[in-house]
């Protein structure tokens, strides 16, 4: 993938530098990771990358479209290279887990806000709630630490 996603950062006007790449194919390996997920795969991946380089490059990548930023509440930002659709979130309150879902109606934005306050309105972020299944049948009361994630209808 480097060769693509190298052609891909340049298209978007980005260096492309082993960190940078190391980052992209960690996002893409693991959809909706923390940034301390990126790096411990980037580490894996290319030895020895420090933290800021991580977070320079993911707000690098976040600016330029590459990759998406989502910081459900309570939760640490995670990051996802699905980016060319408005989907949605749905986020397990007992294990952390998140999934991926189609957008809500139509295409984007999905919403329509009740009172659009004069703003041109392109997106809308929804995050659903509750528990997954794993949980609701084992009734599980663990900590969300470091959860699976996957992608449901999308």
């Amino acid at each position: 993938m480097s060769v693509e996603t190298g052609s891909l950062l340049r298209q978007h006007g980005v260096h492309v530098t082993a960190q940078r790449l190391a980052v992209m194919q960690a996002v893409a390996d693991r959809p909706h990771c923390t940034a301390d997920e990126v790096a411990e795969d980037a580490r894996d991946r290319i030895g020895a990358v420090s933290r800021q380089a991580v977070y320079d490059a993911l707000r690098v990548l976040v600016e330029k479209g590459l990759v998406r930023r989502i910081q459900p509440a309570r939760s640490p930002a995670r990051y996802e290279d699905r980016v060319a659709d408005n989907h949605h979130h749905l986020v397990c309150r007992t294990c952390g887990r998140m999934v991926d879902v189609a957008c809500t109606v139509g295409a984007a934005p999905c919403l329509t806000a009740a009172d659009d306050a004069g703003y041109e309105i392109d997106e809308a972020e929804v995050i659903f709630w509750g528990r997954c299944p794993a949980c609701r049948a084992g009734g599980a009361d663990r900590a969300a630490t470091s959860p699976p994630t996957e992608s449901a209808g999308a």
